[in-house]
Formats: structure tokens, C-alpha cells, sequence
């Protein structure tokens, strides 16, 4: 897959969407469930904006634009991204600076990235076309970038498309999301996601798809960071829930996981632990079902439910500069003791 194509499950809605290309929205928000495709959406709908030859609406692939955007040089294209961010796809934050040269690379998206747009959009477009401004993720934008970009969408400039990608629109600035034509994306059915999967020749493809919650994408990535499809620590919840063991063993596999990562693993696992306390399958560790249901018969549905609230709070905190040790000693304390010994 190249930068000018869309992925399979996003053709016939890219299709769509570019049909109007003639009467675009200044501004789109595209959002949609994490690790679907959104910023791979954007990044191929840029280049069918600028595609001097689009086929049924999309890039061509030969023409003289098609080039510049595979080769990451067309002037016409500017994408906005958080230095942190850029460092991971290996480029500049906005394609024309370093980032400040900062040690620590920015999380947020800064008001002179969105401020040093301005030179661009009083040149001319170099092919008469369309200028495209891709951002992303439109939830890295602090206050004061937000601020500065909204005074733009108030009185845009004349040729150009902004395009901000979204995982939570929620958490943007509700007078920044009414300057946009919001684009929901669905999520690729199972079927297609788990062919695609295979295709990229991703081991465990049906294990990691669950576990990512039908998000392709969030999958392979975590394939590529040979994170296990079912981790450890959960493993070992699984094998100390209910027997009345000491939580030290659990709170070493906690220990050897980022909390971010783990937390959401059990997230994950609580949901399916709440499901089958219902009779309902499970939904992101099917294979586990058998050991699930078991802990689910002796649980309390109440105490899991406090459980999972806990969690969700610990979720929010995940990057904070915690004691993790701490963090993991009372996690496996509580996580333990939510589920009453097996008699």
C-alpha cells in the first residue's frame, strides 16, 4: 500500500466523498474508532485532491502530483503533526521545520506550526489545483493552536482543503469542530479485516483483530511491535483469579509492561469478564472464553463494575510520571481481590 491509495474497506466511501470535489467543505474532521485508517484516509484523500488525472475520483498514481506526494515534496501539501509524532514517521512536524530541536519531542501540535501556514497560503498553487493542509491528530492541538487555526476556518483561504484527522472529535474545541464537515468512517466488517490482516502476514491475525476490537490497523501495529496478542500479565490474572494466591507474581508482569499497555489490556479483559457474567461472549479475548467464564460465575457483579470504573481512572493517569512499581503493586492487590477464591 502506498500513500495514494485508500485501504480496501475505504474505497467506496472515498469514492463518494471525492464525487464533490468541485463544491468541497473547506474543512473536513475525519474521525472514527482508533486504528481503522483515518490518518491513512486523509493522507490518500489529500492526494486525490491534488491528482491532476484522479481515476473514478482517486490518485491516479503517474501523474506529476501523484509523484511529488509519494516522494513527501509536493507544495501544494502540507501535513501538521506533533514533533513526537514525526520523529515515529521519520520527517519534519509540518514539512518545513525540525521541531525546535528539542530533546524531548512535542506531543502537541504548537501555534507556530499552524502560524507559519500563513507565507503558504498567500503563494499561489503551484498547479492551479487544490492546496491541502493535513493534520493530524487533530486532539494533539493545544489551546492556543487550536485558537489560531479556528481564526483561520472563520475566513479560509481561497483553493484550500484542511483535513484533520480524530480519534476522540469529542475532546476538540466544540467551536472548532462547527468549522468542519465531519466524515464518521466505519469500521471494516470482521471478514475483510482479518483477509487484510493475513495479506500484511500477520501472525495470530483472528487473536490480534479481536483483541484490537476489529481495528485492523491498531493490530498491525502492535504485530510490528511484537507485542504477544494475549500478554502476559493477563495470562497470569487469569491463572491467580480466584485461587487466593499472592499478588506478588502479578505484580512483576505488571512491572514489565508499560502501564498504558497494560491498563488497557485489562480494560479489555474486564469488559469480557462483565459480558460473561451476562452469558454474553467474549468480545476481544475469545480464546480465553473458558478461563472468562469461569471467573465470571464467581464474581460480583458489582465489585466488577467498580473495578472497571477504577481502571478507566488509572487509564487517564497512564502517562503521568507515577511510581509504577506502586502503581503495579496496588493494581495486582485490587485486580486480585476483585474476584472472590474459587470453593
Amino acid at each position: 500500500m502506498t500513500a495514494l491509495e485508500f485501504l480496501p474497506w475505504q474505497q467506496d466511501t472515498a469514492r463518494a466523498w471525492l464525487a464533490a470535489r468541485d463544491r468541497f467543505a473547506h474543512a473536513w474532521l475525519i474521525h472514527g474508532l482508533p486504528g481503522i485508517g483515518q490518518a491513512e484516509f486523509a493522507a490518500a484523500g489529500a492526494a486525490s485532491l491534488l491528482c491532476e488525472s484522479p481515476v473514478q475520483g482517486l490518485a491516479c498514481g503517474q501523474c506529476q502530483a501523484c509523484r511529488w506526494v509519494q516522494a513527501g515534496n509536493h507544495p501544494d501539501l502540507r501535513r501538521i503533526r506533533p514533533d513526537a509524532v514525526a520523529a515515529q514517521e521519520g520527517g519534519p512536524a509540518d514539512d518545513s521545520e525540525s521541531g525546535g530541536g528539542k530533546k524531548q519531542p512535542s506531543k502537541d501540535i504548537r501555534v507556530e506550526q499552524i502560524r507559519g501556514l500563513l507565507p503558504w497560503f498567500n503563494m499561489a498553487t503551484h498547479r492551479g489545483g487544490w492546496r491541502v493542509a493535513l493534520l493530524y491528530p487533530a486532539e494533539a492541538l493545544n489551546v492556543i493552536a487550536a485558537n489560531a487555526l479556528l481564526k483561520i476556518l472563520e475566513e479560509p483561504p481561497a483553493h484550500t482543503v484542511f483535513l484533520l484527522v480524530a480519534d476522540q472529535p469529542d475532546r476538540l474545541l466544540p467551536t472548532l469542530v462547527s468549522r468542519c464537515r465531519r466524515l464518521p468512517l466505519a469500521a471494516p466488517d470482521a471478514a475483510q479485516a482479518l483477509a487484510w490482516l493475513q495479506a500484511q502476514g500477520v501472525d495470530q491475525a483472528a487473536a490480534r483483530l479481536a483483541a484490537a476490537g476489529g481495528a485492523p490497523l491498531l493490530a498491525a501495529r502492535q504485530a510490528g511491535a511484537q507485542q504477544p496478542a494475549f500478554p502476559a500479565c493477563l495470562r497470569q490474572f487469569l491463572q491467580l483469579a480466584g485461587t487466593g494466591a499472592a499478588p506478588a507474581a502479578l505484580a512483576d508482569a505488571l512491572q514489565a509492561a508499560e502501564p498504558a499497555l497494560w491498563l488497557d489490556g485489562f480494560q479489555r479483559l474486564w469488559l469480557d469478564l462483565s459480558l460473561a457474567a451476562r452469558g454474553l461472549p467474549a468480545r476481544y479475548y475469545p480464546e480465553q472464553t473458558g478461563r472468562i467464564s469461569e471467573i465470571a460465575q464467581v464474581a460480583d457483579p458489582a465489585v466488577l463494575a467498580r473495578t472497571g470504573r477504577w481502571l478507566a481512572r488509572q487509564r487517564r493517569l497512564a502517562h503521568h510520571p507515577l511510581n509504577p512499581k506502586l502503581l503495579a503493586d496496588y493494581a495486582a492487590t485490587r485486580l486480585l481481590q476483585s474476584i472472590p477464591p474459587q470453593k
